[in-house]
């Protein structure tokens, strides 16, 4: 009965370190249990653990019910918090001074092999130019070589200069028939006319196809045939309306070269019309004589305001804030330092286009890095050969 009475004493907590066992009562006739020492001291038994009321729970109607299930919130571009949009502008990191020692070397070398170096000094500046051109703190990368400029420029030669050549001694040297002069003429002039649209596509195709950031190729997926109708078009009514077709055949142009120029597998995108840069084009015309030339400065500002802002990247938009005057002191400025250094302020001239055109211009809005994956063109440098023989194209400035 005793060790019954004892039972809820030893029954501790969980929590609470068990108690030492009392020694047991001697038993009838004095004999002790030896496996329990008599002088053990008696330890008194814990207070049983307080018993902690149950919680009440809430009404009904003071529960909170679970968000409802939905589209998790995007994650920000570049690691920001979720749904927030950025700014982010490019930088040039690059100095007059080091593309100046790149330029020396270039024209020795380029004189020392009688203008065979040209295509390898050509890529040397582009190289360093997209290497010291940085966005979100990592740069360009340009990956051409010298070697491709030098069997492009031979095979655009080969292709298109060679027929032109015949076209022209057939049309002005041999003695032959009126009629074949004429249609000798008439295919010089097709001929001709197909080089500028056949030389811009192969050019922007493999100048983008040879630059990547951040490990992945930007290219260009448009075709010859488009661009050409757009400049037989825009040509065409640009003769028949005395020039004031031009911001038509700009937009056009502009909206094809875009549309088909990628950064991995996201495209970019080009949303604009003709008559909104009418107004300024005619007004352009008009003031130009009346300020000596100075007004086309703010047209071309306007246009390049224009262009920009009207071409998107996924969600992202470009903005420019470029104004006339400052262009025309670009100008004016670039002109004095390279008459006064009789052309050796090249490199610092060019330094100074680049930082010019990325100063006034900005990304606006956020981009989705996570999604664009490598989508790598094949392209050849053909283009880039007529590119430069007929010096067309596009550069950073």
């Amino acid at each position: 009965m005793e060790q019954e009475a004892l039972e809820p004493a030893t029954k501790s907590s969980f929590f609470r370190k068990p108690s030492v066992p009392r020694a047991p009562t001697p038993l009838a006739g004095g004999v002790v249990d030896s496996s329990n020492p008599p002088n053990l001291p008696t330890m008194p038994a814990p207070p049983p653990a307080p018993v902690r009321p149950a919680t009440t729970a809430p009404p009904p109607d003071q529960v909170t019910p679970p968000p409802p299930p939905g589209p998790r919130a995007p994650a920000s571009p570049f690691g920001g918090p979720p749904g927030a949009s950025a700014t982010r502008q490019p930088i040039f990191r690059g100095e007059g001074g080091t593309l100046f020692g790149i330029h020396i070397v270039n024209v020795l070398f380029t004189l020392g092999t009688l203008g065979w170096y040209y295509f390898w000094a050509k890529t040397r500046t582009r190289r360093f130019l997209f290497s010291q051109t940085e966005f979100e703190g990592d740069r360009f990368a340009y990956h051409g070589t010298g070697k491709e400029l030098l069997i492009g420029t031979l095979k655009a030669v080969l292709v298109f200069g060679l027929p032109l050549l015949l076209l022209k001694v057939v049309k002005e040297h041999l003695d032959v028939h009126i009629a074949i002069k004429i249609t000798a003429g008439i295919l010089s002039s097709i001929v001709g006319f197909s080089f500028v649209p056949v030389a811009i596509v192969g050019a922007r195709r493999y100048r983008l196809s040879r630059t990547s950031w951040r490990g992945i190729h930007f290219s260009f997926r448009g075709r010859t045939w488009p661009l050409m109708k757009i400049f037989m078009r825009g040509s065409l009514l640009s003769v028949l309306t005395f020039g004031f077709y031009y911001p038509y055949f700009l937009v056009r142009r502009q909206a094809f070269l875009l549309s088909n120029t990628y950064f991995g597998n996201e495209h970019f995108d080009f949303a604009g019309h003709g008559r909104d840069l009418m107004e300024h084009f005619v007004r352009a015309i008009l003031l130009t004589p009346f300020t000596l030339g100075l007004y086309w400065f703010w047209w071309m500002a306007r246009k390049r305001r224009y262009l920009w802002e009207r071409t998107q990247f996924g969600a992202a938009r470009f903005h420019s804030t470029v104004s006339g005057g400052a262009l025309l002191r670009l100008y004016v400025v670039n002109a004095l330092l390279l008459l006064c250094t009789l052309g050796f302020a090249w490199p610092w001239v060019k330094v100074r286009n680049v930082r010019f055109a990325f100063r006034y211009l900005t990304l606006l809005g956020p981009v989705d890095l996570g999604r664009i994956r490598q989508q790598a063109q094949l392209a050849s440098s053909t283009g880039e050969g007529l590119a430069g023989f007929f010096d067309t194209g596009f550069d950073l400035a």
